[in-house]
């Protein structure tokens, strides 16, 4: 019997790779050393025969220089640099820091000369009367003196203006050295008056100009300002010396009064309040207090008038030689204001005074009343009312909450400087997308939905050849099939997405808003969120405004949700939009069958009737660049979402006059690129805050 050999079992033992180490050639130390030496060697010869130089040079020289942006070599004032941008920095003793940017072209041999600016010198005004205005180049200078005033000022020929209201303006041009020296200048302003020297007979006659008591008798020497003025000398028991005089600055004057007439009857008339307007018999004489002559023996019809309050009429008749005081006391009117508000409680107040809340019906003098009305957590209402006598007047007022206030202070409607009109929108949420069972779906209509926080403007019509030519005055959008695209009243196209960002930024910058985009060498590199300026609209925009219907409540929205921009179903009304129709037969590939809008290629912007919205072209005409990066999403809600945050390509909304299929006419249809087409433009938007 022949014995069976066992077969030899594999036995599991445990993995150990080689020492590749020790199989590694080392090299020996003085290899290595001498490979170090000869690599930076070769690279300092490339850098030597790549290099440009440069000489740079500071009027005057620089104590300490400074370059970034790259590597060069110092040869005293020359420099070895390779081509690029750098920045110089450098200083100066009694001098500015500067930092300027120096540009390295190709060209062998190179110079820059920069020129340092002093550091501020100051200037030491004396001889200033109190109170006067000082002006640097028509720009106040704040400060508080006592007849000599001491304040920095930036070198360079400055314009010096000093004026007073009692002197004579005066001009000066000054050097100002800079570098912290002090120029002491003198600045005497001649006087604006002239010294009139009054007199009459008998003495202590009141001296009036302009209606204005000076508070000193004759004889007297008065400072009376410049131009034509009216003098009156009075006293009691004698008539009123007038005289108008032409004031000339610098020449003093001598009026002699000469001996007064005794007053046939004179009559010395006050107010409370002062300063009422006074007639007699009519003829109006001056403002109170005032003391006046009249004909003795004859009824004198005297009135006085002032805002607000009752006019005062008082008859009489004076004695030969009589001198009487007439005091009268003006009686405010008052009309009646009724004063309703929502919430009731609010808080009232009139002129700055809190008014009870239980009295609502107020007796206001007949005069501008400044109303306000407070109560926390809403905005606050004022208002200026002029009550009338026999008149109730009523103010019904309803506070807004903060952000019923917020949202009623934005504009509707806004127009800019190149001819956009754009409407606010307060959007609610849109369904974007399609159902995987909706026919011409492609994959990347995910569905997902959309709210938004912040209020937009949306333009009511896609950007013009004529507008975008305002920012590329060599624009052409070109021709398709010898068909023109180019007019001006025709949407722009041919333009690449950066180039309609660009023209954004430029829109934001002639209303001095704040740019949306970050742009560099004609590129976005990023965006400023919270930036109000112009920008592209985001596709949760587009589909809002062009997807949901509008409500009777401004900017809201009723729950119906468009699958195409006429309604549900195939094929649009007649002349809807600007679709391929049988205008386009020839010119492209598949039409709308028996679909007419008369236009082969791009149409007027809004020749076709607006949405729901208000908007132009939302459905056809050109297609159009929103702002989001292309992906396809996923099935995520979002908020004011301006899409992900990086991507090759940019997302394309609406169908063109070259679309007619069921895939494209779809408003939840997504295409995508970043260089410009015939039939692909652009529309405007911002965030309203």
């Amino acid at each position: 019997m022949t014995e069976t050999k066992q077969p030899e079992l594999i036995q599991r033992v445990g993995y150990r790779p080689s020492n590749t180490r020790s199989n590694q050639k080392v090299l020996p130390l003085w290899q290595q050393a001498l490979g170090a030496v000869l690599l930076i060697t070769t690279a300092a010869l490339w850098f030597l025969f790549t290099a440009k130089s440069v000489v740079i040079t500071f009027a005057p020289d620089a104590e300490v220089i400074s370059i970034e942006g790259g590597i060069h070599l110092k040869l005293g004032r020359v420099f070895l640099m390779r081509e690029g941008t750098y920045t110089i920095t450098a200083s100066a003793k009694d001098y500015k820091p500067m930092q300027q940017s120096l540009m390295v072209s190709s060209a062998a041999n190179q110079s820059a000369e920069y020129s340092f600016v002093p550091t501020p010198g100051i200037l030491e005004l004396t001889e200033l009367p109190p109170n006067a205005s000082i002006s640097i180049d028509d720009t106040v200078v704040e400060l508080s003196y006592d007849g000599t005033a001491k304040f920095g000022v930036e070198a360079g020929t400055r314009q010096l203006q000093i004026t007073h209201p009692n002197y004579l303006p005066r001009s000066l041009t000054i050097d100002v050295q800079g570098k912290g020296v002090v120029q002491r200048v003198a600045v005497a302003l001649a006087p604006a008056w002239a010294d009139v020297r009054l007199s009459s007979e008998p003495i202590d006659a009141e001296i009036w100009i302009d209606d204005r008591n000076t508070g000193q008798k004759t004889p007297a020497s008065v400072e009376i300002m410049q131009g034509e003025r009216r003098i009156r000398l009075q006293k009691t028991g004698f008539k009123a010396f007038e005289q108008r005089i032409l004031a000339i600055a610098g020449e003093p004057q001598e009026i002699d009064a000469g001996t007064l007439i005794r007053a046939d009857a004179q009559l010395r008339v006050s107010s409370t309040p002062s300063n009422a307007a006074l007639t007699v018999n009519g003829v109006y004489l001056g403002q109170t207090p005032l003391q006046v002559d009249l004909k003795s023996k004859i009824t004198q019809t005297v009135q006085l008038v002032y805002p607000g309050y009752a006019p005062a009429t008082r008859s009489l008749t004076l004695k030969s030689g009589e001198t009487r005081d007439l005091p009268l006391q003006l009686t405010r009117m008052l009309g009646e204001v009724r004063i309703e508000t929502r919430p009731k409680d609010a808080q009232v107040s009139v002129n700055g005074r809190l008014i009870n809340p239980g009295q609502r019906n107020l007796q206001l003098p007949i005069e501008p009343q400044q109303i306000s009305i407070t109560m926390p957590g809403y905005a606050g209402f004022d208002t200026v009312l002029n009550p009338r006598v026999g008149l109730v007047q009523e103010l019904k007022v309803q506070l807004l909450t903060l952000e019923e206030a917020r949202l009623a202070a934005l504009v509707p409607i806004i127009s800019n400087t190149q001819g956009h009109t754009l409407r606010l929108f307060n959007a609610d949420t849109v369904a974007m997308g399609a159902s995987r069972r909706e026919p011409g779906r492609r994959a990347n209509e995910t569905m997902r939905l959309a709210d938004f926080d912040r209020l937009f403007y949306l333009a009511e019509r896609e950007v013009t050849n004529a507008q975008f030519r305002a920012f590329a005055s060599g624009h052409d959008s070109g021709d398709f099939q010898d068909q023109d695209l180019n007019e001006d009243d025709q949407p722009v196209v041919n333009v690449s997405w950066d180039e309609a960002a660009s023209y954004c930024n430029w829109l934001s910058g002639q209303e001095d808003l704040t740019p949306f985009y970050d742009i560099e060498f004609g590129k976005v590199i990023g965006t400023s969120p919270s930036a109000t300026g112009y920008r592209l609209p985001s596709e949760a925009e587009w589909a809002w405004a062009a997807r949901r219907q509008a409500s009777s409540d401004v900017g809201r929205t009723l729950s119906k949700q468009l699958k195409f921009p006429w309604g549900e179903a195939l094929p649009p009304p007649e002349r809807f939009a600007n679709y391929a129709d049988r205008a386009a037969g020839n010119l492209v590939g598949r039409t709308i069958f028996g679909y007419n809008d008369n236009h082969g290629v791009s149409a007027p912007v809004g020749t076709f009737a607006a949405n729901s919205h208000g908007l132009h072209d939302m459905g056809g005409n050109v297609a159009e660049w929103v702002h989001d990066h292309y992906e396809i999403p996923k099935q995520t809600n979002v908020t004011d979402h301006l899409g992900p945050p990086k991507g090759e390509y940019r997302v394309i909304k609406g169908a063109s006059w070259m679309h007619g299929t069921i895939t494209e006419l779809r408003l939840s249809f997504r295409d995508y690129g970043i260089e410009g087409r015939d039939d692909l433009g652009f529309r405007i938007a911002r965030y309203a805050e």
